[in-house]
């Protein structure tokens, strides 16, 4: 190993006991490759069979919590015991390569895609014509909720070493949070407290299902995204307000979602600093804070982890590119890491095909194609 990367190879241990061996973080990645039940197909497991290798902890592609919150054609599922035989061999596919297993669970709320809900209403927090989503009733939020502490029962029975609430990019979880797309007036919006009355009630349901398995080893992260477009989208004052919120909830980390590492605020704080580091400043040391953003080289990665900003290091699109960069870099091998995709080679990557015609297809939130023009978003 080169020495000046050995900082990203330190180990950490979490609040509960449970070391990670260093501090390099496979971020969860959308692949569209499971069956249409939701369960393990076998070029999914081919895309994930490789890229865990020398990595602290991989997160899984966003896994659905509840049948009526689809947001992704082939999209992982974990509201079922049909589901626990998938979810047991996707957790031995990525421990067998020395990765702590997080299993990410979601729904898409508004944003999922009436065809995949078998014949369930798209839902969100408050009525959507534009979307064609309807309010959920209050027992609907109930149902929604226990199905987070079902998934984490699920995954605790698969073996997994955690789960990841995914609380951000504007699915169910934000939309609660998010004057932009809640505006009910009862005990689930309305004020900033009420409107982050559902995020807290996941994080209840899911620390729970651990306790009910005597399970204080067993990982609980939560991700979010800072700030939202819009005059009416959150601000990072309103995350500053859930970040008081979570670190005092029995979490192990908090894992925010971002675009670019280096992004300036844009509203509810000082706009000349970073959100990563603001957040961070935030959080106070209460517990480590995952970050990401378009970090595609061995340099890229170590500059980040140097600001002090972030514990850990996620890594998505440069581990499709590279899928045993934790490797190179341990080996001292980082001038192998590329960073774009050869679109010549649809059998280098193992990809599976919809994902690669996506690839090919080229996109913001997909890696830099070779020979095509890319930016990242500006979000």
């Amino acid at each position: 190993m080169n020495p000046k990367f050995k900082p990203l190879f330190q180990s950490y241990i979490l609040n509960n006991g449970i070391e990670i061996k260093n501090r390099l973080v496979v971020a969860p990645m959308t692949h569209f490759a499971s069956h249409a039940d939701g369960t393990l197909s076998e070029q999914e497991q081919g895309f994930l069979s490789n890229r865990a290798s020398d990595i602290g902890m991989f997160i899984t592609a966003a896994t659905l919590v509840a049948e009526n919150g689809k947001a992704f054609y082939g999209q992982p599922c974990a509201f079922s015991e049909i589901h626990l035989d998938s979810l047991t061999r996707l957790a031995k596919t990525l421990q067998s390569q020395g990765s702590k297993a997080i299993l990410q669970i979601h729904h898409g709320g508004d944003k999922s895609i009436p065809e995949l809900l078998n014949g369930h209403d798209k839902v969100a927090p408050s009525d959507n014509p534009e979307l064609g989503a309807r309010a959920l009733t209050e027992a609907e939020i109930v149902d929604i909720i226990q199905g987070f502490g079902l998934a984490t029962d699920l995954a605790i029975r698969a073996g997994f070493d955690g789960v990841e609430i995914h609380g951000a990019n504007t699915y169910l979880i934000q939309q609660f949070y998010s004057a932009q797309t809640n505006h009910r007036n009862d005990a689930w919006g309305g004020s900033l407290e009420k409107r982050m009355a559902f995020p807290l009630a996941v994080v209840d349901a899911v620390v729970e299902a651990r306790a009910k398995h005597q399970r204080p080893d067993f990982i609980i992260g939560y991700r979010f995204s800072p700030e939202e477009p819009g005059e009416g989208g959150l601000t990072m004052q309103e995350t500053f307000a859930l970040i008081d919120a979570l670190v005092d909830k029995p979490l192990q980390y908090l894992h925010i979602s971002l675009w670019d590492f280096y992004k300036k605020a844009r509203r509810g704080a000082d706009t000349s600093l970073a959100r990563l580091q603001l957040v961070h400043e935030r959080i106070g040391g209460k517990l480590p804070l995952i970050g990401v953003g378009n970090l595609f080289s061995a340099e890229d990665i170590l500059a980040a982890y140097q600001t002090g900003w972030a514990e850990f290091i996620a890594l998505g699109k440069t581990v499709m590119i590279n899928p045993t960069i934790g490797t190179l870099m341990a080996n001292g091998r980082e001038d192998e890491i590329v960073s774009t995709l050869d679109s010549t080679k649809a059998d280098h990557y193992g990809i599976p095909d919809f994902l690669w015609s996506r690839c090919v297809e080229g996109g913001e939130w997909l890696p830099p194609i070779e020979g095509k023009e890319w930016s990242p978003r500006d979000v």
